[in-house]
């Protein structure tokens, strides 16, 4: 079981806002790409949750920008699932350029599981909750993690 997950990422032009540096937007979508890969990791890819015919919505997101990211930086997007309540989950990102381990941007996607077809919230099966590690904010798995980052300059997982 992977708790924090590492999805890779370039930035290129299609990221970029007009001031030349990753839109917001780019975030959201990171942020997504980080999360679906995280899930299929785990067991479940899109397809799995077709199946069910339930899975996650985001109900809202939150992001702290600190340090711009800009054209052919390569960043690492560091997600996990912080708590899981009976409907809903709080994953938390952390976004870091490679280079020198910088961190650009924290945030947070509070989602909640739906049935698809009637799009009403629904209990998180047992075999769902499972397949996801949490890690609290309070973890030391969180620190550490962090000590070997500043100490390996980041160490790229997932792919790209």
């Amino acid at each position: 079981m992977t708790a924090i997950y590492d999805w890779n990422h370039i930035v290129c032009e299609r990221d970029l806002d007009d001031l030349g540096h990753a839109n917001n937007i780019s975030y959201l979508k990171w942020m997504q790409s980080a999360s679906l890969a995280h899930s299929a990791a785990q067991g479940w890819p899109i397809e799995a949750y077709r199946e069910l015919g339930r899975g996650w919505v985001v109900r809202s997101h939150s992001i702290e920008y600190l340090v711009s990211a800009l054209l052919g930086d390569r960043i690492v997007v560091r997600t996990w699932v912080a708590d899981l309540k009976k409907v809903t989950s709080l994953r938390r990102y952390e976004f870091i350029r490679v280079s020198d381990a910088a961190v650009l941007a924290r945030s947070a996607s509070d989602w909640a599981f739906i049935d698809y077809a009637s799009g009403t919230p629904k209990r998180i099966p047992p075999e769902v909750s499972v397949a996801f590690e949490i890690v609290p904010d309070n973890d030391d798995t969180l620190r550490a993690t962090s000590a070997v980052r500043q100490k390996d300059k980041v160490s790229p997982g997932g792919s790209i």
